[in-house]
């Protein structure tokens, strides 16, 4: 366990970058009247440096970094479809979000129920795509708890003790002071820091770890040894071939989706900044891979995580390679790590709410001024909320929802990933194949005892699928088949929102003429 040293260095690195932040935001930061589009998407002027490195810091989360080596701790070489998901990523972001952003500039669009309603003209269809990322994103930000947890644990912390619950608090009081006010522009601040911290914090890993070992074909060789005696797994599993292929489309897919990403991708000062950040998206996939590595050194190394606890094979194995106050500044890396894709979640979810619920359904009239008030305070419960979840529930509840939120958030790819190059399908189709997919989606994972292959039998062949993709195919083939079926029954189609009325129609009608 850390010494005070640790737990001093920890405090001084967290508070010395979030006191930097906050002193950058009142020297630099514009002054103008509260705008959503200020907030939520810094008023889209984020060049590609700073694209690059919040798209990265936000899809690259400190769960990320600690569940990645955790997984190739616990079972060996399937932990490593990660980074096939995240080679996947770049090609599929390159086609996806650049159009995605394209649109939402031309049309004034701050999120994806603004993009649904705007190409789809369907308000129960924004309504489903919005509430699909408020609830699919929530178990999402609770991770990035579970991750500050695990680093609070490691430092001889209970988390659920009166230490813990200050710890805690004190990243709340960082996030609800120093990110949320400032919306997304401070967390492109932040993000500068924490891409430093990070890529700092592994080559001084990786350096310490070569000390300690003969190398990666020493490590690989006692990891795979210690996993077939434990009985954990294998540094390459046989027969995982779909599982693989599909995890990693399937997961590159729905992270295109989630609302911190399109955040983002929408800030974007222009299409081409946005593709030179998606461009630098393999060094932050080269890292992970380094991180993935890490979860074996650890094998080799014997760490012994608590069981059920394999997310802390990382923590751990910082904590026992170098001095308390080395340790606990590599540890307050991964607490930065957590805080910036947390805060990006918030903002996210928060204008989801304000703009697409609160606004849209309770107050018509609201002005941006008091959209953007709204919004703030959606954050701060938030993230309020997602402490309290992670607080009471196990990791592996959290895990266990995530996986849930993996399978709803691929459901809204018909309606907003494909809604710049197709307008065949019929927005009531493709409100029923979003029906269709969650309830197929949420049925399998439940009854497979949350489980995120299922098997698919293709005659005589029975493949192991990761269940989003099979939810998905679902939903596309309902949409495809009620298609031409409502357009030959002569249901109208929705048009597509003019630029100059979209604020007219967005708010410009009650409950009564939303069931579309």
């Amino acid at each position: 366990m850390s010494s005070i040293g640790s737990l001093a260095s920890f405090a001084l690195l967290v508070g010395g970058v979030a006191a930097a932040v906050r002193v950058a935001a009142r020297r630099s930061d514009p002054r103008e009247l509260p705008h959503p589009a200020g907030w939520t998407l810094a008023g889209r002027r984020l060049g590609p440096g700073g694209t690059a490195v919040l798209l990265g810091g936000t899809v690259y989360t400190a769960y990320t970094v600690v569940a990645v080596p955790g997984l190739t701790y616990a079972t060996g070489g399937f932990g490593l479809y990660a980074l096939a998901y995240t080679v996947l990523l770049q090609p599929v972001a390159l086609v996806v979000l650049p159009a995605l952003r394209e649109l939402a500039s031309r049309h004034g669009l701050l999120t994806a129920a603004d993009l649904a309603l705007n190409r789809h003209g369907s308000h129960a269809l924004a309504l489903a795509v919005a509430l699909t990322g408020i609830l699919a994103a929530m178990p999402y930000l609770v991770l990035q708890v579970v991750g500050l947890e695990a680093v609070l644990r490691v430092m001889g912390i209970d988390p659920q003790g009166p230490a813990g619950l200050l710890g805690l608090a004190g990243a709340f009081v960082v996030l609800a002071l120093v990110l949320l006010p400032g919306g997304l522009r401070a967390c492109a601040r932040f993000a500068r820091f924490k891409a430093v911290l990070i890529f700092g914090m592994l080559a001084v890993v990786l350096l310490m770890a070569t000390r300690r070992t003969a190398g990666p074909g020493q490590v690989f060789a006692e990891a795979g040894r210690r996993l077939s005696v434990e009985g954990l797994g294998s540094v390459a599993p046989p027969g995982s071939q779909a599982a693989y292929l599909t995890l990693a489309l399937g997961s590159a897919l729905a992270q295109l989706m989630y609302p911190q990403v399109l955040t983002v991708s929408f800030a974007a000062r222009s299409t081409d900044a946005l593709r030179r950040a998606v461009l630098s998206l393999p060094l932050w996939t080269a890292a992970l891979g380094l991180f993935a590595y890490l979860g074996f050194v650890a094998l080799a190394l014997d760490v012994r995580t608590p069981d059920g606890h394999a997310e802390l094979a990382v923590p751990m194995l910082l904590d026992r390679l170098d001095a308390p106050p080395v340790s606990g500044l590599l540890l307050g890396a991964l607490a930065i790590a957590a805080l910036l894709p947390a805060a990006v979640m918030a903002v996210g979810i928060a204008t989801l709410v304000a703009r697409n619920i609160y606004a849209e359904y309770f107050n018509p009239t609201a002005t941006p001024k008091h959209e953007v008030r709204a919004a703030g305070l959606a954050a701060v419960v938030i993230i309020t909320g997602a402490l309290a979840f992670a607080l009471a529930l196990h990791p592996q509840d959290a895990i266990n929802l995530h996986l849930l939120g993996g399978v709803w958030i691929s459901q809204t790819l018909p309606a907003v990933g494909l809604a710049p190059f197709t307008r065949w399908f019929h927005h009531r189709a493709l409100l029923a194949g979003w029906a269709a997919g969650m309830l197929a989606g949420t049925a399998l994972v439940v009854s497979g005892g949350f489980s995120s292959v299922v098997d698919v039998g293709l005659g005589l062949v029975h493949l192991p699928v990761y269940v989003a993709v099979t939810a998905l195919v679902a939903n596309l083939l309902v949409a495809l088949a009620l298609t031409p079926v409502l357009d030959r029954a002569g249901v109208p189609r929705r048009t597509e929102q003019p630029e100059e009325d979209r604020d007219v129609q967005r708010r410009g009608s009650r409950f009564a003429v939303r069931v579309d």
